[in-house]
């Protein structure tokens, strides 16, 4: 029986969060912004460490708070399946210092309102476009070591424009969730990718 695992991806406006998974899952990129206004799903196949995971990707608009509650997330149509997410990435700009405090709002909502144990729900916090290097507001080790040690979470940093270490944060996000005990398998993690774009579909 091939397991399907929740993702729920969220971010500000602009940080490139929709152009990470049409490159992981498509190895596309697109240079036009088209702001995400609904929910969108995506459902790739991976291989983990030989076995076969159905992700459902929440590609989610900027919302201005996590759902507090399940009537608040039904309610809103951007936030349906937020709240029972099996994993989570918060993508900031790292050029951009507005985009982080909205990605810290949100990492402490969840840890707040997240039903059952939130302090084993895997988080991951991804600096995207990295290719903007000179411009970015904080130097990547301090904001590695605040993300890691403070706030408990992973982090990665990635160039959506370029597809650099785009399937490293996937690849990250699913070992977080291994060593958390999603699964009783603990041996180290292979991810051999996305399958072919003919079986990944857009729900």
């Amino acid at each position: 029986m091939v397991e399907t695992l929740s993702i729920a991806v969220i971010g500000a406006p602009g940080v490139g969060k929709t152009s990470i998974i049409r490159q992981f899952i498509y190895n596309d990129f697109s240079e036009a912004y088209t702001p995400t206004r609904t929910r969108y799903v995506f459902r790739p196949s991976v291989i983990l460490n030989g076995n076969m995971y159905e992700l459902k990707i929440l590609d989610v608009p900027p919302i201005s708070s996590f759902p507090a509650s399940a009537s608040q997330e039904w309610l809103d149509l951007r936030c349906r399946g937020v709240r029972n997410a099996n994993a989570y990435i918060l993508v900031y700009d790292i050029c951009c210092v507005e985009s982080f405090e909205y990605v810290k709002m949100i990492k402490q909502q969840i840890v707040e309102n997240r039903e059952g144990s939130s302090s084993e729900v895997p988080i991951l916090v991804v600096g995207n476009k990295r290719d903007l290097q000179r411009q970015r507001f904080m130097p990547r080790r301090a904001v590695s070591v605040l993300v890691k040690k403070t706030w408990k979470c992973g982090y990665v940093e990635c160039s959506a424009k370029f597809n650099w270490h785009v399937v490293l944060l996937f690849k990250e996000l699913l070992g977080i969730a291994v060593a958390r005990g999603m699964r009783q398998n603990h041996t180290s993690i292979r991810l051999q990718g996305a399958l072919q774009r003919n079986r990944c579909t857009v729900m």
